[in-house]
């Protein structure tokens, strides 16, 4: 165990620094001595000429608690050894804290690029006052603050005292660094934790602790919306090491981030809470789920998507397109419910006290914990101080910190801090899936195969869920994700949302809504091009048609563009006509003939503003046995900032994407979901897993988008793709397992 308990820093609060300088309201990750020049929430420094950079989003093996540190020390003309990141806690000033959607870069790349000019004019400024030169004559460089006519030199440290009294200068005044001056950015530097992760000592949510704290372990109601009936504690109590056994109050819809409810157990050390919870005995009242069978759900999606629904887009007259069309293909594309499954499952600590709670977490979105605490135990979300630890994983799950708002209710209820650890048969049974969904595809060709008329409809429970009660029908903001931004150069498409209902927690898991849009969608090109007997990748360009900026004018464009707008982010299928090209040189596509039980898959798409196109290579013995030799990846995510992690985050992706496309299904009866642990949740193994994953990285000068996300949509169908190449079985329901390939 190597966390540690940080003592509250408070009294740092209020008087010390500028307007607009970075506050202290809490721990820090790491101890030191407070910066006594700080200009901006993000970075400063201190008398040694110690660089402080705040990372204010969460590490989880992406490595954004160095890229975007990077980013500030690149502007401000750092000594990259002389950086120090602290951990920020939750706190609306520094913007957003969720550590989702594939943004960090993309919304904070100019705030901390701005926090490294500002510092860095500061001192240019001091030094300038100091020699009584220009200020255009200084500049900083490795360190130091460097007079360009004298050669005069001055350490970041010698000028902090004087660059503290300098007025911050204002946002139109910053003059950003051209690239070609760029030290780390696009190049970048080791990640700034993997010598402490390697070695065993980096502090995760798992190893959190507090004083005096108890260890609970939670049976929860085994239907979402269950309730404890009655409990007999006699035998856990029994326990040796067990203190008590308490009742969790069941949440309240809509789901939110509240804890489910059941029944604690309490101990001074998580076997003996895990042991004591064994031997509760529990009855329960199964709630509105309790008739959920997956099965049966399916089926009514089908039925769903098998008939007219509400538009969603329109363009051109589809009707009479089909009408008149010369062949008309359909298909339909199932995808299952899948688990997050983490290597750390969730995780956290926390302590009532005075009002006001404590937490030590592995949460993606700390802001999220004080408002999700804050409500659950009725105390001003600024007085919920909530300590960031490193994450085992996270894609999407712990930014629902459901499980610290239960160590904080347990917390209250017993008057001593309480450690939460979900195990693993916890987090794969009562987790925040990823919805299923059935989608319906439909195309009128004319007699060349190109389709004239494209319908596309889905039905899958919505997120929406989450926020309010009983919503049957996906958001405009989950239709965007890679459904009704279609890029296809067609006249006339429709696109339609059919109602489904939520009998479980739905949740965002990584690259959202767009992994069974994306099956769905680009399996189905691939079948129409089979049909049309021509190359995939030539057809799917033809459908792309022409470079362009695609006009969604009056079609819900607004809501498929991840919050940003056209004129700066446009649908550019310049860009992915690129990256089809790139992929199809780089992995030998022309020249690598699919023969039986040998054959390459293709598919592309574009998902948080990154346009990616994978082409996948798979073998299938005798026996039906599948192996991936290879992907490979081409992308364009604007702007890299840090190639390796880019790089990094693609094959992870890849694995990610396999493993939920050949194994990932939550099955339930009778409301309770069947699956427990590993044994009937399998994940990839290496030997599943792909064999060798190139990344080839187009150069780009726009601005970033995403890269956490965007690597999983194009890999199943690819696989999918390819397997019917090798072996003339069409996949059009997840898992791959389900389907025999001899």
């Amino acid at each position: 165990m190597n966390a540690v308990y940080r003592l509250d820093r408070r009294e740092f609060l209020g008087g010390l620094f500028s307007a607009g300088a970075l506050v202290l309201a809490a721990p820090m990750a790491v101890e030191g001595a407070v910066p006594s020049f700080m200009p901006t929430v993000y970075l400063g420094l201190e008398p040694d000429g110690t660089v402080v950079i705040v990372a204010h989003r969460s590490e989880m093996g992406t490595g954004i608690r160095t890229s975007l540190p990077m980013v500030a020390a690149d502007e401000l003309g750092a000594d990259w050894k002389r950086v120090r990141i602290e951990q920020a806690l939750g706190d609306e000033k520094y913007g957003s804290q969720n550590t989702d959607g594939s943004c960090s870069i993309r919304d904070f790349y100019g705030a901390l690029r701005e926090a490294g000019a500002t510092a860095r004019m500061m001192l240019e400024r001091a030094a300038a006052a100091q020699w009584q030169v220009p200020l255009n004559e200084c500049a900083a460089v490795d360190h130091e603050i460097v007079h360009r006519n004298s050669g005069k030199k001055a350490g970041f440290g010698s000028l902090v005292a004087a660059a503290a009294k300098q007025p911050v200068p204002a946002k139109a005044d910053l003059k950003l660094k051209p690239a070609s001056e760029f030290k780390y950015i696009g190049k970048g530097v080791p990640m700034a934790d993997q010598n402490d992760i390697v070695r065993g000592k980096g502090t995760f949510g798992y190893d959190a602790k507090m004083p005096g704290m108890l260890y609970a372990s939670i049976e929860r109601p085994p239907v979402v919306g269950g309730s404890v009936k009655n409990f007999d504690g006699t035998a856990a109590k029994a326990v040796k090491g067990v203190k008590d056994a308490v009742v969790l109050p069941t949440f309240q819809k809509p789901y939110g981030y509240k804890q489910l409810g059941g029944v604690a157990v309490l101990a001074d050390n998580t076997w003996a809470a895990m042991e004591g919870r064994k031997k509760l005995q529990v009855e329960w009242v199964g709630g509105e789920n309790e008739s959920f069978d997956s099965d049966a759900f399916r089926k009514k999606m089908s039925e769903t998507v098998r008939s007219p629904q509400k538009s969603a887009r329109n363009k051109g007259d589809v009707d009479k397109a089909f009408a008149s069309a010369a062949k008309t293909h359909e298909a339909e594309y199932y995808s299952p419910l899948l688990s997050h499954a983490p290597m750390e499952p969730p995780a956290a600590v926390a302590e009532f006290k005075d009002g006001k709670v404590t937490a030590w977490a592995a949460t993606q979105n700390p802001q999220a914990v004080q408002e999700a605490v804050s409500e659950a135990l009725g105390i001003p979300k600024t007085d919920v101080f909530c300590h960031v630890t490193l994450l085992g994983g996270g894609f999407g799950r712990k930014s629902k910190p459901d499980y610290v708002v239960e160590a904080a209710l347990l917390s209250k209820q017993t008057g001593r801090p309480v450690k939460v650890s979900w195990t693993r048969q916890d987090d794969i049974k009562f987790d925040y899936y990823h919805a299923c969904a059935s989608v319906y595809m439909k195309a009128g060709l004319n007699a060349q195969g190109r389709p004239e008329a494209w319908l596309q409809r889905v039905a899958a429970p919505s997120l929406m869920n989450l926020y309010q009660k009983d919503t049957m029908e996906l958001s405009p903001l989950e239709l965007g994700l890679g459904f009704i931004d279609v890029p296809f150069d067609i006249a006339n498409l429709r696109v339609e949302n059919g109602p489904a209902a939520a009998h479980v927690r739905i949740g965002w898991l990584r690259s959202v809504n767009n992994i069974q849009h994306a099956f769905a969608i680009h399996s189905f090109v691939d079948e129409l091009a089979h049909l049309a007997g021509r190359d995939t990748v030539d057809y799917a360009m033809d459908l792309i048609g022409p470079s362009r900026h695609v006009d969604f004018s009056g079609q819900g464009f607004e809501h498929a563009n991840y919050g940003q707008k056209e004129d700066k982010f446009p649908f550019d299928t310049a860009r992915l006509r690129r990256v089809i090209e790139v992929a199809a040189e780089k992995s030998g596509w022309s020249k690598n003939k699919s023969t039986p039980g040998h054959a390459w898959g293709f598919a592309a798409h574009r998902s948080f503003l990154c346009y990616v196109a994978s082409v996948v290579e798979v073998k299938v013995d005798k026996a039906g046995k599948l192996t991936i030799p290879t992907v490979h990846y081409a992308i364009d995510p604007g702007q890299v900032i840090h190639p390796d992690r880019v790089m990094s985050q693609f094959q992870g992706a890849a694995v990610f994407a396999t493993s939920g496309a050949l194994l990932g299904e939550i099955t339930a009866t009778g409301g309770k979901v069947k699956q427990a642990n590993f044994n009937n949740y399998p994940v990839a193994r290496m030997n599943d897993s792909p064999q060798q994953v190139h990344v080839h990285i187009v150069p780009s000068n726009e601005p970033p988008g995403g890269v956490g996300e965007p690597g999983v949509p194009t890999i199943a169908p690819a696989l999918a793709n390819a397997i019917f190449a090798a072996t003339g079985k069409r996949i059009r329901e997840l898992p791959l397992k389900k389907t025999k390939l001899v």
